[in-house]
């Protein structure tokens, strides 16, 4: 470990600033090697705190300070203290006009915080705490001010200079350099600012706004890229208008950007009027990007954008409150993605990945609130906690209260808070006051960390005809949290007559029943008890209707009754529901008992629903079984080997049984115009590429020539992709000759060459690990590009269960050595990528042992930035 531990910053010890920033003037003479940073700063002592020391601690690392004035005056070295971290002023009045001038070096910069070069691109990103890379200041989200920059720089290098806000000024300066000057007029926090600096192509349109303002969008990606952008344009548009329809959300400025970078730590950053962007959720083409790639684009920019307002205008008083913007964003994105494609589909997409991504993080060490309660370094919690969970959070919310009393919950919250820097608390107050109810008891959601277990069984009484279902909730400990409370929890549930037709949730004690469907019951004790009355037959429950709450459900429910759920339940998710619960059944069971095989029923019920005539991307997810990593959540000790025999025999024997049928609906399928991006088109070629993957399975040779057929004629990426994957997971000279050809055809397109890298990591091979060794020194293989790394590293570390956990730990030693060597370059990367690592616990005794011993070489070797420290740490106690 370090020699110094990073200090803990818990929530308990908020206090206000004692200053604030009103106004701040910025100018950058830019240069990657030298750049030269002036800041005027208008700062004022916070009236609602008592009197201080008088002097002014500013936030400030990796700074070279070569002036500083005080109301004009330079000050003398004796007036203030430089340090590693940031520079105290001794004494200052309670209003003055701070003078400071700073060189950093960007093209340095490799952790990509503050302002860094990415290829000939002079950008930044300040989420978190990356202003203080590019100046001294007070760098915390609840000091706001209003921002005017000015970009200077040579004008044939960098002839795009964009910042925050709005251009008042542009200027040609006669040494060959141009200056061009923004204003923001919304006060942000520093860790919105932005900047950009290249030789960028912009693809502009313009948006009417509700109230007929003419907006510029402007996109800006490298030369040549420009025709890949229409896709995002698009979806920036329509989420534009989808706000103003559903939370009544204006945008505010003259002018919205996104830029593209090829060098980025996240998916995107949201900073006011200027969106900077991973360019891999910007660019696509039908033959550079796959249907999911389209899906993430148009998600991720509706994103980025509804954070002008659930980020931006309202942003967090402290980083404890992050997933009051994150996770009210992430509802809102999910809400929009929703209407774009199939609401059903989404939302099992929306639960594969919490399931995926949140539940192991709820169970394991680093399992934290919503709300966390302290941090060493708040990079380390950025989370499927804050952002998925969180999400979950605000649409529980809305479930409770209904979609009127939500609306004007939400427009209380704008409304009362615009402009300001607010708490979890201030959200959750406003949805009381609008709708009437006391949300103190949900709350708690936002306080305790862990998963619920919800469990739930029922019972029939033929006599009084009446079916009570008896729920019970359990939280079990987590780190800090031993004693957990009840939850108040939605559970959205609908009954099934014989017929398979919904019936009457029909309390007892209501005096006539309601109609027939989804109905919502309230869960707030430790054990509750619900009577249904007017039931001449045992009904079938259709339980936790689009995941109404983020629990683990454990319910009496037979095969028989998911069987039933699966042909006749009207809600998508409860079929798709039923169906994941006799895969993982089932699979479970073969885990145990390699000789057991698939029943008759079970693949009558299957072929079933593949000749249904329905949505073609339901069926597909309905198809999809649950995945090695989702069995293994399900394991007191997760059986590496046992899952993946099992899953590879259940493929191949549904692959079998239902070749005809794979068969045809390929056939069917197959011909589905390439380009076209419609759900059904989107949903036809999953549903194509599910049965490609299963006749491969099974060893059909028809599925070989069919792969190769599919591979050879590249009609899109989504087709090829798929064929690629399934012809290196067969292995042999298929796959050999797919690979040469798929880099030859694609060597020039970084985005694409990042999937080949990861379907060579993801290959379920005993020498993949071999493989992925020789790629770290493939030609095209960069250390300094995120994308890149998670390509390859971070695909076969956490996408590639069986040779990641292979038994004698070269997949631990492997991922070791590469956190230690990207730390001292990027230690938000090397954090991020060490995840796999820290759920030692999970495994069997001879995994535990290599595990630990890799965690524990990082703690004496490295370890020296706070990210990897925390998380190491957490780990190893």
């Amino acid at each position: 470990m370090s020699e110094t531990s990073p200090q803990l910053i818990r929530l308990a010890d908020y206090r206000p600033p004692e200053f604030l920033i009103d106004a701040v003037e910025l100018c950058f003479e830019l240069d990657p090697e030298h750049t030269e940073v002036s800041a005027r700063l208008s700062i004022r002592r916070n009236p609602a705190v008592g009197q201080a020391n008088g002097s002014l601690r500013l936030a400030g690392e990796g700074l070279e300070l070569l002036a500083l004035a005080l109301d004009g005056q330079p000050l003398p070295p004796d007036a203030y203290r430089l340090d590693e971290q940031g520079l105290t002023l001794w004494q200052v009045p309670e209003r003055f006009r701070l003078d400071s001038r700073v060189a950093i070096h960007p093209a340095r910069n490799t952790a990509l915080e503050g302002l860094y070069q990415s290829k000939d691109i002079l950008c930044t990103q300040c989420e978190a705490e990356g202003f203080r890379r590019i100046s001294f200041f007070l760098d915390r989200p609840d000091v706001l001010a209003r921002y005017r920059t000015t970009l200077i720089a040579d004008r044939k290098r960098f002839p795009v200079l964009l910042a925050n806000g709005n251009p008042i000024e542009r200027a040609e300066l006669p040494d060959g350099r141009h200056r061009v000057t923004w204003e923001d007029p919304f006060p942000k926090p520093c860790y919105l600012f932005a900047l950009v600096a290249g030789d960028l192509e912009c693809v502009e349109d313009r948006f009417v706004t509700a109230s007929e303002r003419e907006v510029r969008l402007q996109i800006y990606v490298e030369p040549q890229k420009g025709e890949r952008c229409a896709h995002a344009m698009q979806s920036l548009k329509q989420a534009m208008r989808w706000d103003e329809v559903r939370f009544g959300r204006e945008y505010d400025l003259d002018v919205f950007m996104i830029v593209a970078v090829s060098h980025f730590n996240m998916g995107a950053m949201e900073n006011k009027g200027l969106n900077l962007f991973n360019d891999r959720y910007v660019l696509a083409s039908p033959q550079t990007a796959t249907d999911e790639d389209f899906a993430h684009i148009a998600a991720i920019v509706a994103h980025e954008y509804f954070h002008n307002w659930t980020g931006n205008r309202i942003t967090c008083r402290d980083w404890f409150q992050l997933s009051l913007k994150e996770g009210l964003t992430v509802y809102r994105e999910q809400e929009f993605a929703a209407g774009l494609f199939s609401p059903s589909v989404q939302r099992i997409r929306d639960v594969r990945f919490l399931r995926a991504q949140q539940f192991p993080e709820d169970a394991g060490p680093l399992a934290h609130p919503v709300r966390p309660d302290s941090y060493l370094e708040i990079n380390n919690f950025y989370t499927a906690t804050v952002y998925e969970k969180g999400a979950e959070l605000i649409r529980m919310q809305a479930t409770l209260l209904g979609p009127e009393s939500f609306r004007r919950g939400m427009d209380l919250y704008f409304a009362r808070h615009d402009g300001q820097a607010v708490t979890i608390e201030d959200f959750v107050r406003c949805m009381e006051e609008a709708s009437g109810r006391d949300l103190g008891q949900f709350r708690r959601w936002y306080e305790q960390a862990g998963t619920p277990e919800l469990s739930i069984w029922g019972g029939y009484d033929p006599t009084a005809q009446t079916y009570t279902l008896h729920v019970r909730q359990f939280i079990p400990p987590t780190p800090g949290q031993l004693v957990k409370h009840p939850l108040h929890l939605p559970l959205a549930i609908g009954l099934l007559g014989e017929d398979g037709r919904e019936l009457p949730v029909w309390l007892a004690g209501e005096p006539e029943p309601p109609a027939a469907g989804t109905r919502v019951l309230e869960v707030t004790e430790s054990e509750q008890h619900f009577v249904f009355v007017g039931l001449d037959a045992r009904p079938v429950p259709s339980l936790l209707r689009g995941f109404s709450a983020p629990v683990k459900l454990k319910d009496d429910l037979t095969e028989s009754d998911r069987l039933f759920l699966l042909a006749h339940d009207p809600d998508g998710f409860g079929r798709w529901e039923a169906g994941q619960g006799l895969m993982q059944d089932l699979l479970l069971r073969l885990v145990a008992d390699p000789k057991a095989s698939l029943p008759a029923e079970f693949i009558e019920a299957f072929r079933h629903a593949l000749r249904a005539k329905a949505d073609p991307a339901l069926i597909a997810e309905v198809l999809t079984p649950p995945s090695e990593e989702e069995l293994g959540e399900q394991m007191a000790v997760i059986d590496v080997e046992g899952i993946h025999r099992a899953h590879r025999l259940f493929g191949t024997e549904l692959g079998r049984h239902l070749r005809e049928d794979w068969i045809a609906v390929y056939r069917d399928n197959a011909e589905a115009d390439p380009s076209v991006l419609t759900p059904e088109a989107v949903g036809r070629r999953a549903l194509n590429n599910l049965a490609l993957a299963y006749l491969m399975r099974a060893g059909n040779p028809e599925g070989l020539e069919l792969c190769r057929m599919q591979f050879g004629k590249g009609r899109n990426l989504t087709d090829v992709l798929a064929a690629l994957r399934l012809l290196v997971e067969r292995g042999g000279d298929d796959a050999e000759a797919a690979l040469a050809e798929f880099y030859r055809r694609w060597s020039h397109e970084p985005l694409v060459i990042d999937k080949w890298f990861a379907v060579q990591a993801t290959a379920p091979h005993r020498e993949t690990l071999v493989r992925v060794v020789t790629l770290l020194h493939h030609p095209a293989y960069d250390p300094g590009n995120p994308n890149r790394v998670r390509s390859l590293i971070g695909a076969f570390a956490a996408h590639n269960p069986i040779c990641f956990h292979a038994a004698d730990g070269a997949g631990y030693c492997l991922l070791a050595d590469q956190v230690l060597q990207l730390e001292p370059l990027n230690p938000q990367l090397a954090a991020r990528l060490l995840k796999p690592l820290i759920r030692w616990r999970r495994f069997d005794p001879q995994r535990q042992a290599l595990m630990r011993a890799e965690l524990v070489r990082i703690s004496k070797q490295g370890a020296r930035s706070p990210d990897v420290f925390e998380l190491v740490s957490k780990a190893c106690s």
